[in-house]
């Protein structure tokens, strides 16, 4: 569990595409075996420690006759932002995804001062 303690806590949030493959003949839509793809999100003001941050799919467009296999990971998380990674394997087919996040987390001050 985070702790805040202080004054002002942020909260950011956003979507994001991960990708959209389906027209591209991208590997995610075409290939097969261990594929990812990663997406660098920045925060929209740094905040005063790492924030706490929550991912979920919001769209998910697969091939149907396979087995539906995908893992959404914040990875990275720094006072300024993460990576949002999406990974499949074996035979499954991903036209595309998008997924919304949120960050929760203390903001500095204008009242902080250090001595």
């Amino acid at each position: 569990m985070q702790k805040l303690q202080t004054r002002v806590t942020g909260i950011d949030q956003g979507t994001v595409e991960l990708f959209a493959e389906f027209d591209t003949g991208g590997d995610m839509w075409t290939g097969s075996g261990d594929r990812k793809r990663a997406v660098e999100v920045r925060f929209s003001e740094p905040y005063r420690s790492i924030p706490v941050v929550h991912a979920s799919v919001t769209l998910f467009d697969v091939k149907s006759g396979a087995n539906h296999r995908f893992q959404l990971l914040v990875e990275d998380v720094t006072a300024e932002g993460f990576w949002l990674v999406g990974k499949t394997w074996g035979d499954t087919q991903l036209a595309r995804c998008s997924a919304s996040w949120m960050a929760i987390g203390a903001l500095q001050d204008d009242l902080d001062w250090e001595i």
